[in-house]
């Protein structure tokens, strides 16, 4: 008498669901591991995940959300996402480093006084 099923179940089983951390979207991974340097903001000085960066507060959600979808549709190459991330951080900063006290709301107050002379748009 053979008994199979003994050589089945630990196999089968192991290898299931729950077992493997490594179980994410391939793309997801590589934006983790794919390291740059920005010199920008807190991360001057030392590199930083795509992933990281994607999800600092430099990036506003609803462009990470966009750059998230294209890429893992293929729409973006890595590259691209590395340059979009990259100059949205370093911009972010700057604007933070120029004005500091500026509410995270949005733009800043509207000009009041910028109305010096009437534009001439009538010929005379």
């Amino acid at each position: 008498i053979t008994v199979k099923s003994s050589s089945q179940d630990p196999g089968t089983a192991a290898g299931e669901e729950g077992d493997d951390p490594q179980k994410e979207e391939p793309w997801k991974t590589t934006l983790k591991t794919t390291m740059v340097n920005v010199e920008a903001g807190e991360f001057r000085g030392h590199k930083v995940s795509l992933w990281d960066l994607l999800h600092s507060h430099y990036i506003p959600e609803e462009n990470r959300k966009e750059l998230l979808e294209l890429y893992g549709a293929g729409e973006l190459t890595l590259e691209q996402v590395k340059t979009i991330v990259t100059t949205i951080v370093t911009k972010a900063a700057a604007a933070e480093r120029a004005e500091p006290a500026a509410p995270e709301s949005g733009p800043r107050a509207e000009p009041v006084a910028t109305e010096a002379e009437p534009t001439p748009l009538h010929g005379d």
